[in-house]
C-alpha cells in the first residue's frame, strides 16, 4: 500500500499536538536537551530501536547533550506523511522518558 504525503493543513494539524515539532522545509523536525551526553546517547539508542520496529527512519544528530530529528518519507518521494508522525509521537513519549526537554 503507497504512502500517501499530506497536505499542509494536515501537517499543520499534526504539528499542533506535537509541541517542539516544526516544518523545516520537506520535512519534520525537533531537537530535544538531554542532562548529559551519556543521556543523549542512550536516547539516540532508544530512538534507533523504534526507528528499527517501525521500519522508518529519520536523520539523527548526537550532540554533547542534545539530539536533534529531521524526518520525511523516502519511498513517498521524500514528502511527510502520516508515518512521520507516527515516528515523532514514539520518539515524543521517548523523550518524555529520558527527562529530555
Amino acid at each position: 500500500m503507497a504512502v500517501e504525503p499530506l497536505s499542509q493543513k494536515e501537517i499543520e494539524d499534526r504539528l499542533a499536538e506535537l509541541p517542539g515539532w516544526s516544518l523545516d522545509g520537506d520535512r519534520i523536525a525537533r531537537s530535544y536537551r538531554l542532562g548529559s551526553h551519556f543521556a543523549a546517547t542512550a536516547m539516540v539508542v532508544h530512538i534507533a530501536q523504534v526507528q528499527d520496529e517501525l521500519d522508518h527512519h529519520s536523520d539523527l544528530t548526537l550532540g554533547y547533550n542534545t539530539v536533534s530529528l529531521t524526518v520525511n518519507t523516502h519511498s513517498a518521494g521524500g514528502v511527510v506523511t502520516e508515518k512521520d508522525f507516527e515516528l515523532a509521537r514514539r520518539v515524543e513519549a521517548l523523550a518524555a522518558g529520558h527527562g529530555a526537554h
